[in-house]
C-alpha cells in the first residue's frame, strides 16, 4: 500500500502491506478509504437491504447466531439484534491490550469491510476510521477469542465504542465510549441490518497481534546477529564458520544471510587478526551455529510473513455478500487455523533465539571459554559482576519452553456445539507476544554481557559493525566497574532494541542487514 508525503495510508481492502499496518498502529499515520472502495461496500449494502425488503431468511442479517441461527427475526428486531450482538459478546477479560495493538485491529477490521463483501454501510466503515484518525482507542480486553467465528469477543468490544457503550482511551484517559466519542467530534453509529456481525466476524485482533509481532520479530533476529557477532569479539571466536563456501553447501535462505550478517558485522575487526594462530580449533555451537539456529529463525518468520500477507487483505466474515452474483454464502472464512499454526510457528522460532543467547550469555562469564574475568569484573568474589544476569536470562529462556507448546493443537467446542471446532489463534498470538518480550529481555542482557567483554579488549578495535553497536550501548549504558543494580541497564537496553536504536544505527554505518 503506497504512501503519500502526508503519509496518509488509504485502504481497499486489497493493498494493505504489513509496514503500513505497523505505521498506523505505532506512528498513528492517517487513515483514508481508497475510492475504489466506496463502490464495493456500496453495493454489497444495496443487496443486504433487497434481501431484507424482499423477506429472504439470511443467517447474520434476519436470524439468531451460532446455535440460534434458525430463529428468524422479524423485521422490526433487526436494528436491536445488531445491538444485542455486540453487548451480549463484549465479555472480554485480562489486561486490555495495548492502543498499538488496538490501533492494529481497528485498521484490519476496515481492511476487511472496504472489500466489499461484508454488506455494511460506508458512515459505518468511516466512523471506524475516525477513531483512528482521532485517536479514540477502545479498551478490548485480551482475553477472549477462540479463534473461530472470528475473533467475536475483542471485536465486539470495538464495536461498542461506535455505538456510543462501553470503554475507550482518549487523550491517555480511560472513559465511557459515550464520552470519548462526544469529546473527539465522532457522532456514534446505530446499527443497521448484518453491521453487528459484520464488524465482529474477523480474524482482525489475532492478526493485529500477529503482524505487529512478526515485525518486532523479523527486527529481533537482526539484534540477535548483532548480539551473537559482538559475543564472538568478546571470546575471540573465529568468523570461519560463516564462510559463504560452507552456506552454499546447504542453501537455506536465512541461513546464508545470517553469515553474510555476520561477517559484515566483523569486518576490519583487530580482534579477529589477534588470535588468527591461537590454539582454539572450533567455537561452541552457539556461536559456530548462528548462520543455522537464527537462520531457521528467518526462514520460520518468512512463512509467517507469507501467512499474514494473505490475511490482512482477506475477506473473513460470514456470511459473505456477493453483490454481483446476488448471492449470499455461509462459509469458514472466520476460522484462524492459518493464523495460529502462524503463531505458534513464529513463538517457537523466536524462543530459539533466546535460547541460543543464553548460551552465549554463559560463555562470556565463562573464563574458561573467554579467557576474561570470571563474570566479567574486576575484584571478583568482593564483585559478584554479571554472574546473576545468566540467571534472569535462564529463567526467561525456561518460560519461553512453557509458552512455546502449541496454542494450535488445542480445540474447544462453543455454541452449543455448531462451533465445534476452533483454532486458538488468539491464544497463540498472545504467547507470541509474551515470547517476544521474554527474547528481547535475553537479547539485552547478552547485549550487555558482550558489551562488558569488550571493554576488557580496548587495545584492540572489533569490526566496524560491532563497534558501532558497542558505542551505540556505551552512550547509554556505563561501563561496570563494580557491582550496581543490572536491572537498570537490562531495560535501557531494551528499550534501545525496542526503539530501534541500535539495529538504526548499526544499519546507517554498515548498511541493511539481509
Amino acid at each position: 500500500m503506497k504512501t503519500d508525503i502526508l503519509k496518509t495510508v488509504y485502504i481497499d481492502g486489497e493493498n494493505l502491506t504489513l509496514e503500513d499496518v505497523e505505521l498506523v498502529a505505532r506512528d498513528r499515520v492517517k487513515v483514508e478509504l481508497s475510492k475504489d472502495a466506496f463502490g464495493k461496500i456500496n453495493a454489497a449494502r444495496k443487496f443486504v437491504e433487497e434481501v431484507i425488503n424482499e423477506g429472504t431468511h439470511v443467517y447474520g442479517i434476519n436470524t439468531g447466531f451460532g446455535a440460534l441461527s434458525n430463529v428468524i427475526i422479524p423485521d422490526n428486531q433487526i436494528e436491536n439484534l445488531q445491538l444485542n450482538l455486540i453487548r451480549s459478546h463484549a465479555c472480554g477479560v485480562g489486561v486490555p491490550h495495548s492502543e498499538e495493538v488496538t490501533r492494529a485491529i481497528i485498521l484490519l477490521r476496515a481492511n476487511t469491510l472496504a472489500k466489499g463483501f461484508s454488506g455494511i454501510r460506508l458512515e459505518t466503515v468511516n466512523t471506524m476510521l475516525e477513531l483512528l484518525n482521532k485517536q479514540v482507542h477502545p479498551v478490548i480486553p485480551s482475553q477472549g477469542s477462540v479463534g473461530a467465528s472470528g475473533d467475536l469477543v475483542p471485536l465486539a468490544h470495538l464495536a461498542l465504542v461506535l455505538v456510543g457503550e462501553g470503554k475507550a482511551i482518549y487523550k491517555g484517559q480511560t472513559m465511557s465510549g459515550l464520552e470519548a466519542l462526544n469529546k473527539a467530534g465522532i457522532k456514534p453509529i446505530v446499527l443497521g441490518a448484518k453491521e453487528g456481525l459484520a464488524l465482529t466476524n474477523g480474524t482482525q485482533s489475532m492478526c493485529g497481534m500477529a503482524t505487529l509481532r512478526l515485525l518486532e520479530a523479523e527486527r529481533l533476529v537482526k539484534i540477535s546477529d548483532i548480539a551473537g557477532a559482538m559475543t564472538l569479539e568478546a571470546i575471540r571466536g573465529t568468523s570461519k564458520a560463516f564462510d559463504p563456501k560452507i552456506q552454499n553447501l546447504r542453501r537455506h535462505p536465512g541461513q546464508i544471510a545470517t553469515a553474510k550478517n555476520l561477517l559484515k558485522l566483523l569486518a576490519d575487526s583487530e580482534i579477529m587478526l589477534s588470535h588468527n594462530d591461537c590454539g582454539k580449533i572450533q567455537d561452541p555451537y552457539s556461536v559456530r551455529c548462528m548462520p543455522q539456529v537464527h537462520g531457521a529463525t528467518r526462514d520460520a518468520l518468512n512463512y509467517v510473513r507469507k501467512v499474514l500477507e494473505i490475511e490482512v487483505n482477506s475477506a473473513t466474515d460470514n456470511p459473505l455478500i456477493f453483490a454481483e452474483e446476488r448471492e449470499t454464502i455461509s462459509g469458514g472464512n472466520f476460522h484462524g487455523q492459518p493464523l495460529a499454526f502462524a503463531m505458534d510457528f513464529l513463538g517457537i522460532a523466536v524462543a530459539e533465539l533466546a535460547s541460543i543467547s543464553e548460551r552465549r550469555i554463559d560463555k562470556l562469564i565463562a573464563p574458561a571459554f573467554s579467557d576474561l574475568p570470571p563474570f566479567l569484573t574486576n575484584d571478583s568474589g568482593i564483585n559478584s559482576g554479571l554472574m546473576i544476569v545468566q540467571y534472569t536470562a535462564a529463567s526467561l529462556v525456561s518460560e519461553n519452553k512453557i509458552l512455546a507448546h502449541p496454542a494450535s493443537v488445542d480445540s474447544i467446542p462453543t455454541s452449543l456445539d455448531k462451533e465445534d471446532h476452533v483454532s486458538m489463534g488468539a491464544t497463540a498470538a498472545l504467547k507470541a507476544e509474551n515470547i517476544i518480550k521474554n527474547t528481547r529481555n535475553v537479547l539485552a542482557i547478552e547485549l550487555l554481557t558482550a558489551y562488558q567483554g569488550i571493554n576488557f579488549l580496548k587495545t584492540l578495535s572489533p569490526g566496524i559493525g560491532v563497534k558501532i553497536a558497542h558505542e551505540t550501548i556505551g552512550r547509554t549504558i556505563p561501563e561496570i566497574s563494580q557491582d550496581r543494580v543490572f536491572s537498570d541497564d537490562i531495560y535501557k537496553i531494551a528499550e534501545m532494541i525496542n526503539s530501534n536504536e541500535i539495529l538504526d544505527r548499526v544499519q546507517e554505518v554498515i548498511g541493511e542487514l539481509e
